[in-house]
């Protein structure tokens, strides 16, 4: 379950009082009692630990973390997009729609599957849409059911980050920041990053969840993720922001004892003989390497194994005469003890590293301090 998941109640009166300025405009605008809506404010202010509005004969004056929450709360409610929806309902459904069971989804919601198919049901009913779909044995989204998903797990999201910046405000640890990491960020530059990060804000927690970028985009534009680490996309998605940070310059990998370890120039027909560990096809690393082996007479050979594990490719590599492409970053380690060596590719290889983010994020102070620390960061001095 959401851990900063309101009342959508009363997250509106607070929303429309803040707009409002008076609990008189604010219960008229949402259509709720006046003694409803000074409830409602109440059990917010209980939730997040401080006063929200300085009771004014003119009206509701909003404190600083209420100004922090509002922004956050009306963003939410776009995306939530009704006043008839729970949160209750909300919880369940991200649930169901990340696990794709009512088994699965009771594992992590905590509900069991009897209220999850009445929550389910009941948010179709509220939204005037059909949301889920079963096809024989297996369940899955319609078409509407995806778009609410994402919009409801952004909405949480935003959510997540207004409370965090209102006890952020009050002086409280305990936020939260979520890193999606492809292969290469982690090998220097996210730790280098988070060891600078936790010595300025000790109390923020760093969770890092490891893929590719097919595995881990989809996520950052769920709210599950909020930056995405590694190469960029070119060219990039009209959703997502990409900003440089560094240049790699991978290099061929082979073990120190290769055959082709002791020449001084590498040709295509000689590449050609030995097997290849590369990521899957349509990585930016698999494309680089279709264009150097690749020509207008000849495709490029077959993939003997096709693996996007760094510590994978490293023992086979270690073991065999494979030859892979990789960023000396990567296998610093082993080139430093002699185990692996590296050769130029036939053309030069280039590719920006840096950070993905959805457009149009607000980052809580303690993400846009991460952001700054990752854009410190220089492969040549760290």
């Amino acid at each position: 379950m959401e851990k900063h998941a309101p009342n959508i109640r009363r997250l509106a009166a607070f929303a429309a009082t803040v707009r409002c300025g008076s609990v008189t405009a604010a219960a008229n605008a949402i259509a709720l009692t006046q003694p409803a809506l000074t409830q409602a404010i109440a059990r917010l202010e209980e939730q997040v630990g401080c006063k929200l509005f300085e009771r004014e004969p003119a009206g509701m004056r909003p404190t600083q973390p209420a100004l922090l929450l509002a922004e956050r709360a009306e963003r939410a409610l776009d995306l939530i997009g009704s006043p008839r929806v729970t949160a209750t309902q909300i919880n369940a459904f991200l649930a169901l729609a990340r696990t794709g069971s009512y088994a699965g989804a009771a594992e992590v919601s905590g509900l069991s599957p009897a209220s999850l198919h009445r929550a389910a049901r009941d948010l179709s009913i509220a939204l005037g849409e059909t949301l889920v779909e079963r096809r024989g044995r297996h369940l899955s989204l319609t078409r509407k059911g995806r778009r609410r998903a994402r919009n409801f797990g952004l909405a949480m999201a935003e959510l997540r980050n207004g409370f965090e910046e209102v006890a952020d405000w009050l002086g409280r640890s305990g936020s939260r920041i979520v890193v999606g990491a492809m292969p290469l960020s982690r090998a220097q530059w996210l730790p280098w990053a988070i060891v600078a990060f936790a010595r300025q804000r000790p109390g923020t927690q760093i969770a890092v969840i490891e893929g590719s970028f097919a595995e881990l985009s989809g996520r950052l534009r769920d709210g599950d993720i909020d930056l995405l680490l590694g190469a960029m996309r070119d060219p990039p998605a009209d959703d997502l922001d990409q900003h440089s940070v560094f240049v790699d310059r991978p290099m061929i990998a082979m073990r120190s004892g290769h055959p082709l370890a002791g020449e001084k120039v590498l040709r295509p027909d000689t590449l050609r003989q030995y097997g290849w560990v590369l990521p899957a096809k349509g990585t930016p690393l698999r494309a680089h390497w279709e264009d150097m082996l690749g020509s207008a007479r000849q495709s490029p050979p077959s993939v003997a194994i096709e693996c996007g594990s760094v510590l994978a490719a490293r023992e086979l590599l270690l073991d065999t005469d494979m030859l892979s492409i990789l960023s000396p970053a990567q296998i610093r380690i082993e080139l430093r003890s002699g185990a692996l060596a590296c050769k130029p590719p036939l053309q030069p290889i280039a590719r920006s590293i840096g950070i993905t983010t959805r457009k149009g994020w607000h980052p809580t102070p303690a993400q846009r301090d991460m952001v700054e620390i990752l854009q410190g960061f220089d492969p040549h001095n760290s």
